[in-house]
């Protein structure tokens, strides 16, 4: 099984709410059937989303579930604390992030790509809050404007992040050597964002 915060699966078929009782405490559940192979857990705004093969039957499903429920239960914690220490931006910070994004992510990501030696399409700036940076397979690149919230350390990890996916389009260790390579202390800078600081 796969315990992630930040897993990514393909569009479902259909759907079913479930809920377990645990060590006297009920949890409830989503099943998204899909063509994946393994089964894996997500949390998505509060709530447990647990995507598995189609024909997998709901008793093993439910095992996984009880076996993980530290691991759920601690996620959503740190979820929870996540949104309360976010802070509330109103709409002129926001248009004001955004400038802000479009300007440093066009000229570092531009400066960073030259070093790297290569080349991207072009740059969209979203409003997400938990994926950072994409990288399509049409070599277009997105970054959210809350990176701005972020020191530049955490920023510049995000924007070499994203350059590698353009040779490497997964998280191999092929990936993370072209980070490396580029970036020595990449792993400080990454806990910057995942500890929130």
């Amino acid at each position: 099984i796969c315990t992630t915060d930040n897993i990514y699966f393909s569009q479902n078929i259909w759907y079913n709410i479930c809920e377990i009782t645990y060590a006297r405490s009920r949890m409830e559940y989503e099943i998204i059937y899909s063509k994946r192979r393994s089964v894996g857990i997500k949390i998505k705004d509060g709530a447990v989303v647990v995507t598995a093969p189609h024909g997998l039957d709901r008793k093993t499903i439910d095992g996984i579930v009880k076996k993980h429920s530290d691991w759920i239960y601690n996620a959503i914690e740190r979820e929870k604390k996540k949104r309360e220490a976010e802070p509330q931006l109103s709409d002129e910070e926001v248009k004001i992030l955004r400038r802000s994004a479009r300007e440093y992510f066009n000229k570092k990501c531009a400066d960073y790509a030259c070093i790297m030696g290569l080349e991207y399409n072009r740059i969209t700036i979203t409003g997400a809050k938990t994926r950072f940076g994409s990288c399509s397979s049409k070599k277009n690149i997105s970054f959210s404007y809350r990176l701005m919230l972020y020191p530049e350390p955490a920023r510049d990890y995000v924007i070499v992040h994203e350059l590698a996916h353009l040779v490497e389009m997964n998280h191999s260790a092929r990936f993370y050597a072209i980070v490396a390579r580029y970036m020595p202390d990449y792993k400080a800078r990454r806990a910057i964002l995942k500890n929130g600081e």
